[in-house]
C-alpha cells in the first residue's frame, strides 16, 4: 500500500469519528463505505461476524455494537431515519478482522484500530510489518503444500530440505549455511524469518511455481525436481536482478516472530484500551 493511499485512508478513518456519551465511535452505515462493501447486506454479516467474536472474548455486545438511528438524505432533498449501528473503537477493531482481507481497505482498518496512537507514519510501520508477517505465513503455507507433493513424487522430508537449500542458492547466489554466516542467523532458525517482505515472496513465488510446474510436467524423483526447483529460484533472481534488485545484498530484517509477538501485543490491547474509555 502506497504511503499517499495510506495517508488518504487515516484522513478519512479520522473524520468519520464521532463521541457519543464521551465515548469514540464510527457509524456502521459510513464504515461500511470506508471499508469498500457496496451492499449493507453484505456488511451486516460481517457485523454480525464481529458481535459473536465480541461475545467470544467475553464482552459485552451492547457495550460496543449498539442500535441507533441515523438520519440521512432522501430524493428530492427529503430525509429519512435508517437504522444504523455505533461501532466503538474495539468493535471496529473485530469487523476489520472479519472482513475481506484481500480489500486493502480492511488491511488498512485492522492496523489502523490496532494501534492507541494513531499516527499516519505509526500506521504505515504497523502495515509493513503486517504484510512482512502475512509474506511468511504464505511462504509457510506454500512450502508445507510443495512438501506434500514432492512427497508423493518420491521425495522425503530430507530431500525436500536438499531442494529447497538448492533453491535458495540459486536465488541469492549463496547457499543456506553461507546466507546464516552472512547475516548472523542462528542455526536452529530457517532464514527466511530474517529476510525482508520482497526476498520472502521472490522464495514464495519460486516455491509456487515448482509446486505447479511439478504437477503440469508430472516429475517425479529428486533429481528432476530439484533442477525444476532450481531454474524457477534463477529465473526469479534475474527477474529481480533485471530490475537492480540482488536478494543477497538487501539488508536483514528483524525476526518476523518478534514482528508478530508485537503486534499480537497491540490486538490484545485494543480491548484493553477502549474499556479505559468507558
Amino acid at each position: 500500500m502506497k504511503t499517499e493511499e495510506i495517508k488518504q485512508l487515516f484522513e478519512r478513518f479520522e473524520s468519520a469519528a464521532s463521541e457519543i456519551e464521551g465515548i469514540e465511535c464510527w457509524s456502521a452505515r459510513e464504515m461500511q463505505i470506508l471499508l469498500g462493501y457496496s451492499k449493507w447486506e453484505n456488511f451486516e454479516k460481517v457485523i454480525e461476524k464481529a458481535k459473536e467474536s465480541c461475545k467470544n472474548a467475553g464482552e459485552n455486545i451492547a457495550d460496543h455494537f449498539p442500535d441507533i438511528r441515523k438520519m440521512i438524505q432522501a430524493g428530492k432533498g427529503a430525509q429519512q431515519m435508517i437504522d444504523d449501528i455505533a461501532l466503538t473503537r474495539y468493535a471496529c477493531y473485530l469487523v476489520a478482522q472479519n472482513g475481506d482481507s484481500r480489500k486493502s481497505e480492511i488491511a488498512f482498518a485492522q492496523n489502523y484500530f490496532a494501534v492507541q496512537t494513531r499516527r499516519a507514519e505509526i500506521i504505515e510501520q504497523r502495515l509493513l510489518e503486517y504484510e512482512r508477517v502475512k509474506a511468511r505465513e504464505k511462504l509457510t503455507q506454500t512450502e508445507k503444500q510443495l512438501s506434500g507433493i514432492l512427497f508423493e513424487r518420491g521425495v522425503d522430508s530430507k530431500g525436500f530440505a536438499i531442494i529447497r537449500s538448492k533453491g535458495d542458492q540459486a536465488l541469492f547466489r549463496l547457499s543456506t549455511q553461507q546466507l546464516k554466516n552472512k547475516f548472523g542467523i542462528p542455526e536452529t532458525r530457517p532464514v527466511a524469518d530474517f529476510l525482508p517482505t520482497i526476498s520472502i515472496k521472490a522464495k514464495d513465488l519460486a516455491a509456487e511455481m515448482t509446486g505447479l510446474n511439478v504437477q503440469t510436467k508430472d516429475l517425479k524423483g529428486h533429481n528432476p525436481i530439484e533442477k525444476e526447483h532450481i531454474d524457477n529460484n534463477t529465473a526469479v533472481r534475474k527477474m529481480l536482478a533485471e530490475r537492480g534488485i540482488y536478494p543477497e545484498n538487501l539488508p536483514i530484517a528483524d525476526d518476523v516472530k518478534k514482528i508478530q509477538r508485537k503486534l499480537d501485543t497491540d490486538d490484545k490491547n485494543v480491548l484493553k484500551d477502549s474499556k479505559k474509555k468507558k
